[in-house]
């Protein structure tokens, strides 16, 4: 039985090119996991190990968190490799939510960059305790000091170094272990020999200055420490340790390392700082929701004789099935245990359990409390629970952002969209942040994602894993016509053919309508208007031309799309006892309501949007021309606390590819919500523009 208490179970989170994978990739070498290092752009062809997709390996960036498990001097650690795109963000909730620590990796040159401060904010959601690494020291430009100051000023951390660099950029030879006051340096051909020297003469200074400043920081978690400092006594090495490790899991300081992964510099002592300072299972305070007691918040213990609690957090569709991430809370699973999900009340056996080593698997016979395993074909959602015994709890989920973005997919043949339906479906069920539907108007599969990298990889990875030949597009705009004046009709339906004819006449207008100012929608879609007198039309064939509008409605002769907005009014009409019917009335209503809209100076209404923009005050003007380019109205902008949000509206046509331009300019640090706000006329210019298109797709 594994001791839980040298267990960790960390994620490494960072911004965009920060050297996450490359620091896992020197986490698993150093652990004996690999034999030989790779490069994520390796010229070798093979790739980082944590980067096993192709697409992954092509573009050099991870895609799909992968998870493995190490030995570092007796210690147990399962690590997640995240994604650093803000179009990825789903991977690095799914993984925190179920982390007990983690490291996050700062570039010496980049520093404290926007999503950064995005990991950074997911981290504090789920409580999750970090150590910082300040990464690529051997940099031209690095400055390590500089990225502790914004760790300050942007994270609101409470950080401080705990090793400063011996030189920097192509001068980088080791660190200093502030703590134990010690030149470290890692020498063989992959930094495997790590060598203990004397701090060099012209550092010591600076490095006593910093190891008070660190001892005076984390004394504020140790009473003992506190007083050694007060009387002038060197404290040992243990109590600082202590101190730093108090302060980190209450998540009130972080220490930083430094080095750089891609140099073999700083790893192993990063590894030590994992064992020593991120909490194991059982210092982590998990909850659950006890269904049998009105959802009673229970606290689970970290205590493997007790029945088994299991959080699902990540799914995956591979060749044998689909795969369930999960992260055993309480108790534990062997192989044949009979589980319940707690969500379907569904009970299952466990046939097959494993560890992950990225896309590698290894069978294992039980999983204990604190484990990160995967189990094989077993049908659920991500964060499903599942329990076992005579329990009946769920844990929360992890929080899921809305998607932002859409597009339009259109396969080229039937096989194409018999795969392409398969792929949704498997795409969907593991991405909660990747949304599909059938648009009803345009008969169109709509994609939404987070991003239009995140839709780029789904619809490459349709064409490559599904071998779908798919097409993409611009969603089509719904669209709305209307009709701008009074227009009145007289129309006559006749047709005999042998036996009953039919026959039926309706007069009357139809004419614009328009909610009361200031209402929530500005065009009423329809309403209608019987003034017959005499009984020129029988009563029981009046709802027939109600219904005749209403179909006339349905597709414009325009563009093709529902026509809003229109009072129709019958005051006149006649009828045959003979050859009227139901049918007659609802086919001359629709044959009115031709006539007349034709001369109802009929318009075209796109839909606008409320376009809510949050970014740094510095970007406002940019955001404002954005704005503008686009046929936007600007409501209002408002500041606050060094951040403004610009309330705008936009017709929702000008708003494809909108989130790619805001964060290339603004460097990743502006977000945008958007949501219907009314129907308006399109300028005429656009719209004899949309009309002559529909006209030579119809030629």
């Amino acid at each position: 039985m594994q001791d839980i208490t040298k267990m960790r179970n960390i994620g490494i989170s960072a911004h965009i090119d920060s050297g996450k994978t490359t620091l896992s990739e020197r986490i698993l070498y150093y652990c004996n996991r690999i034999h030989t290092i790779h490069e994520v752009h390796g010229k070798d062809g093979v790739g980082a190990t944590m980067d096993s997709m192709e697409l992954e390996k092509e573009r050099g960036i991870t895609i799909a968190s992968a998870a493995t498990s190490v030995n570092w001097n007796g210690f147990d650690i399962n690590v997640i490799d995240t994604p650093g795109h803000v179009d990825f963000t789903v991977e690095v909730e799914r993984s925190l939510r179920v982390l007990d620590g983690a490291i996050l990796v700062l570039c010496s040159v980049g520093g404290v960059q926007s999503q950064s401060i995005t990991v950074d904010r997911q981290m504090n959601r789920y409580h999750v305790p970090r150590i910082a690494f300040i990464n690529k020291c051997d940099r031209t430009g690095a400055n390590p000091y500089h990225v502790v100051e914004q760790m300050h000023e942007k994270l609101k951390l409470n950080a401080c170094l705990v090793e400063l660099p011996i030189g920097l950029e192509d001068k980088l030879e080791g660190v200093v272990d502030l703590i134990r006051m010690k030149a470290l340096y890692f020498d063989g051909p992959n930094g495997n020999i790590v060598r203990e020297e004397e701090i060099p003469s012209h550092m010591l200074d600076e490095c006593k200055n910093r190891r008070q400043m660190l001892i005076e920081a984390v004394s504020d978690f140790s009473d003992e420490l506190m007083e050694k400092v007060l009387e002038g006594e060197e404290p040992e090495v243990e109590l600082i340790e202590s101190a730093i490790r108090k302060g980190t899991l209450s998540l009130s300081f972080c220490p930083v390392f430094v080095g750089s992964a891609h140099k073999n510099k700083g790893i192993q002592p990063l590894l030590d700082g994992v064992c020593k300072y991120l909490p194991d299972p059982t210092e982590v305070e998990n909850r659950a929701l006890d269904l049998d007691d009105n959802e009673r918040e229970v606290v689970l213990k970290s205590d493997p004789e007790r029945p088994a609690v299991i959080l699902a957090f990540k799914l995956e569709d591979g060749q044998y099935g689909q795969l369930t991430y999960i992260r055993v809370y309480e108790g534990r699973i062997k192989k044949g245990d009979e589980l319940v999900n707690t969500r379907t009340k569904k009970k299952f056996r466990v046939g097959r359990l494993i560890k992950m080593h990225a896309s590698e698997m290894e069978d294992i016979q039980e999983a204990e409390c604190g484990d990160i395993a995967a189990l094989f074909g077993i049908d659920c959602a991500s964060g499903d629970t599942f329990c076992g015994g005579k329990v009946n709890f769920a844990m929360t989920s992890m929080y899921v952002p809305s998607p932002v973005i859409s597009l339009a997919v259109f396969p080229k043949d039937k096989k194409s969209q018999d795969n392409m339906s398969k792929a949704i479906n498997r795409f969907t069920k593991e991405d909660p942040t990747f949304q599909c539907y059938v648009d009803p108007e345009s008969n169109q599969t709509i994609i939404k994602g987070m991003g239009e990298l995140h839709l780029d990889v789904y619809v490459e990875r349709m064409r490559r894993e599904y071998k779908c030949d798919v097409t993409v597009g611009q969603p089509e705009v719904a669209y709305r016509e209307t009709i701008t004046q009074k227009s009145e009709f007289n129309f006559t339906h006749k047709k005999q053919t042998g036996g009953n004819g039919q026959f039926a006449r309706v007069a009357g207008y139809i004419e614009p309508i328009f909610a009361t100012p200031g209402s929530e929608q500005e065009v009423k879609d329809y309403e209608f208007v019987s003034e017959i007198k005499g009984g020129v039309i029988p009563t029981e064939f009046i709802p027939s031309c109600d219904k005749g509008f209403k179909n006339a409605m349905k597709k414009g002769p325009q563009l093709g799309f529902p026509i809003v907005g229109v009072k129709c009014v019958i005051n006149d009409g006649a009828y045959h006892p003979v050859d009227s019917s139901d049918m007659a009335f609802q086919t001359a209503a629709i044959g009115a309501f031709k006539e007349a809209f034709a001369k109802a100076d009929p318009a075209i209404l796109e839909p606008i949007m409320k376009v809510e923009v949050e970014c740094p005050t510095e970007f406002q003007g940019a955001v404002f021309g954005t704005i503008n380019q686009r046929r936007g109205m600007i409501i209002s902008s408002t500041e606050d606390n060094g951040n403004c949000v610009v309330e705008s509206e936009v017709p929702l046509a000008e708003m494809f590819g909108y989130s790619t331009v805001l964060r290339s300019m603004t460097q990743g640090k502006a977000e945008y919500t958007m949501e219907l706000c009314r129907y308006a006329k399109v300028p005429v210019s656009i719209a004899s523009e949309l009309k002559s298109k529909v006209k030579n797709n119809a030629d």
